[in-house]
C-alpha cells in the first residue's frame, strides 16, 4: 500500500487512472490497525485495476477536513478523481469487497 499526504493525494488519488481506495486512517487507531493487513491483501490482488493508498489524518488534516473525515477508519473509493461511495469501521475482507464491487 502507498502513503498519501496533503500534497500528494490530487496526484496519486484524483489523477489516477484506475479507482483508488483510500483508507483514512491514524496511528492511534485499533480498528485501522486491523484493517491494514486485508487492505494490503485486496492491494496484491487487484493490483493494475484498484490502487490502494493510506493517508494519515493527523499528519494531513487537509484532505481530511476536504472530505468531512470524522471517524476512523473510513475507506472511501475514488473514480475519476470523484468520491464514489464511502464506508466507516473494519469489515472483513468479503465484506469489504462487496460494498465497493460496483464502483471498482
Amino acid at each position: 500500500m502507498t502513503e498519501v499526504t496533503d500534497e500528494t493525494f490530487a496526484r496519486e488519488v484524483l489523477g489516477s487512472d484506475v479507482p483508488v481506495l483510500v483508507d483514512f486512517t491514524a496511528s492511534w487507531c485499533a480498528p485501522c490497525r486491523m484493517i491494514a493487513p486485508v487492505l494490503a491483501e485486496i492491494a496484491a490482488e487487484k493490483e493494475g485495476e484498484l490502487k490502494v493508498v493510506s493517508l494519515d489524518v493527523d499528519a494531513n488534516p487537509q484532505t481530511q477536513a476536504a472530505y468531512a473525515v470524522l471517524s476512523m477508519p473510513t475507506l472511501m473509493v475514488f473514480r475519476n478523481g470523484e468520491p464514489q461511495r464511502s464506508v466507516v469501521g473494519a469489515r472483513p475482507k468479503r465484506r469489504l469487497l462487496q460494498e465497493f464491487e460496483d464502483v471498482i
